[in-house]
């Protein structure tokens, strides 16, 4: 089966390396392209946060590790990509919740987007409160420690 996308924006700021920590000071631009109407915002700016589902177009497929220690770290249990959120991906797919500053024209101003200049977006859609989990999330001590300066 093939699947074609095709960006429905791109993402506008200043990281241009795909680093893994520090993104909390970094305010991104999504830009719709021109085929996309400025009608596809209309009411978004009632919603506080986003999902941005965005495409890794920087990550070359031939570095994807099926299973390692989260980023190379030895202290870390060997897992599998599937219990990681590492950009390194089968299909270079990321998902941020992000939340929405303000919208300018055809421009989303957001904050937490762990996402580099020129990153292709795929689609945008507003966190509703009753998609969030239901029962309390669990996760194992180390991803926890990593996470400590992701943010």
């Amino acid at each position: 089966m093939k699947i074609e996308l095709k960006p429905i924006a791109f993402v506008k700021n200043t990281r241009t390396i795909p680093i893994d920590d520090n993104w909390s000071d970094i305010i991104s631009e999504i830009v719709l392209v021109d085929e996309i109407p400025i009608t596809s915002l209309q009411g978004i700016d009632t919603f506080s946060h986003l999902e941005i589902l965005y495409y890794f177009d920087k990550v070359k497929r031939s570095e994807i590790v099926y299973e390692n220690h989260p980023r190379g770290n030895p202290n870390y249990p060997k897992i599998g990509i599937f219990a990681q959120r590492k950009k390194d991906r089968p299909n270079q797919l990321g998902i941020c919740t992000v939340e929405l500053l303000k919208v300018v024209g055809k421009q989303l101003i957001v904050k937490y987007l762990d996402a580099i200049e020129g990153t292709p977006v795929l689609d945008i859609k507003p966190v509703l409160r009753e998609f969030e989990p239901r029962s309390p999330i669990r996760q194992p001590e180390w991803a926890t420690d990593l996470m400590k300066h992701y943010w």
